[in-house]
């Protein structure tokens, strides 16, 4: 494998709406994999356009499984992994061809993220230190976890000064119905480990949720958008210990 060359890694199911563009701006990346869970829309489609983009279908079992799932296909040294519904900046594209051709040791790099809700950015709201490892060296590298699933390091790592645009709330629901599936996915996954639910958290945790991301994390400074994305990831653990009780039944 080539030591400075970029895999970058995408999984898909029903993205006819970012796709094309999220294509066209990894066009810095040396080789591109989509793996897709047998999306209905035109994904397919759209892909067979870009001729030198590989694209691999597989039923999805869960986030990790599908996420090494295309690690595996990847050819290069680096991996660089991103969601559709993410664009990389040219500054950020700049640093990371940059960062790779300078003689470093590290293992991977974290990427800052900055979010959009209706095309807005979200300055506060307990987004602000949001940041996540989604460049790293491909050897011995996995992911674990249901939801918000992370790799199995997070040692000799560093942090790139660009940020990472996220414009995962597209519209009300669509940012609604997204919080309430991780959030049901996580009761999955703490019913698994043999957690409990219990009634007094049921309330106290949406609860803190709200007043955390609102009045601490500075979420009123964010205007109305920042009342609804504290209200709906409150709302979402909510979701997740109803979810927890009818597993437990």
């Amino acid at each position: 494998m080539n030591n400075n060359k970029i895999t970058a890694l995408v999984i898909t199911l029903n993205e006819e709406k970012n796709i094309r563009e999220l294509m066209q701006n990894l066009n810095f990346a040396d080789e591109i994999i989509v793996v897709d869970s047998f999306s209905t829309d035109k994904t397919i489609e759209i892909l067979k356009e870009f001729k030198h983009v590989k694209v691999y279908q597989h039923a999805f079992k869960d986030f990790s499984t599908q996420r090494n799932i295309a690690i595996n296909y990847a050819t290069n040294n680096w991996i660089l992994f991103i969601d559709a519904d993410e664009r990389i900046s040219e500054n950020l594209k700049n640093e990371i061809v940059q960062t790779l051709k300078s003689n470093q040791t590290k293992r991977g790099y974290f990427l800052k993220r900055k979010f959009y809700y209706f095309n807005q950015a979200v300055h506060f709201s307990g987004l602000q230190s949001d940041k996540n490892l989604r460049l790293f060296k491909k050897q011995n590298a996995y992911y674990q976890g249901i939801v918000h699933e992370k790799l199995n390091f997070n040692d000799n790592v560093g942090v790139l000064k660009n940020y990472l645009i996220h414009y995962s709330y597209a519209h009300h629901q669509h940012f609604k119905d997204k919080v309430f599936y991780y959030n049901r996915l996580k009761a999955v996954e703490k019913i698994n480990k043999g957690v409990k639910p219990n009634h007094f958290m049921a309330v106290l945790h949406p609860f803190y949720t709200f007043l955390n991301r609102y009045f601490f994390r500075l979420g009123f400074l964010d205007g109305k958008k920042g009342f609804i994305i504290c209200k709906i990831y409150a709302q979402g653990i909510k979701e997740r210990y109803t979810e927890m009780f009818k597993l437990c039944k």
